[in-house]
């Protein structure tokens, strides 16, 4: 099932959230070795993680987290124009239809075909939601071997500037373009969900 989920004062107290910052960790920190904040040794909450936040977040049956992303408005301080706003030729997009995705995360229990399954669900999920919410763009930061992948998925992809090396990790500012065209240029490009996205749980977990 997908969440669309927006959160208050404590991140944690939902099991659908604790399962995804708990992931987050899992993903960034133990796998990637992020130097990011982590709470109780378990769950990575960054500063980002307010009352402004959105999350889709595709879990199974026992709230069980499979693919996750953080939606943040460009319109407040997010990523991009926060620590790496050298990544764009230009200012960094900042408008009311303009959103960050951050954390874009699939769980490490998951084999390499259920990592597709979940990663193609989460990406139509992105689309779809943006559709329904008047989002015409996402940016994103991606290493490049990431940046290339989502180039692939069909939909309109640009660079917001040169690549550039930052902490020894090659990293590329990107923009795509959401429009009604989008979700059949995705599946065009064989990104497909297999995850039913229209049983949305759409709630504020206070």
């Amino acid at each position: 099932m997908l969440h669309v989920m927006q959160t208050a004062a404590r991140p944690i107290s939902d099991g659908v959230l604790r399962a995804m910052f708990a992931a987050r960790k899992s993903v960034f920190v133990d796998l990637l070795k992020w130097d990011v904040p982590v709470i109780d040794g378990t769950y990575e909450v960054d500063q980002f993680d307010d009352t402004h936040a959105t999350y889709l977040v595709l879990a199974d049956r026992e709230e069980g987290h499979l693919a996750s992303a953080r939606l943040l408005p460009t319109t407040r301080p997010h990523i991009l124009d926060s620590f790496y706003g050298e990544l764009c030729e230009e200012a960094p997009p900042q408008a009311p239809d303009v959103f960050e995705i951050t954390r874009f995360c699939l769980d490490r229990g998951l084999s390499a075909r259920e990592r597709r399954a979940a990663r193609d669900t989460l990406v139509t999920a992105l689309a779809e939601h943006a559709l329904a919410h008047g989002i015409t763009a996402y940016t994103a930061i991606a290493e490049m071997p990431w940046f290339q992948q989502i180039l692939a998925f069909g939909w309109r992809c640009r660079p917001l500037g040169l690549p550039q090396v930052i902490d020894a990790t090659m990293l590329v500012a990107l923009s795509i373009e959401i429009d009604t065209d989008t979700p059949a240029k995705l599946a065009a490009a064989g990104i497909v969900p297999s995850i039913d996205i229209h049983a949305a749980a759409a709630r504020v977990a206070a």
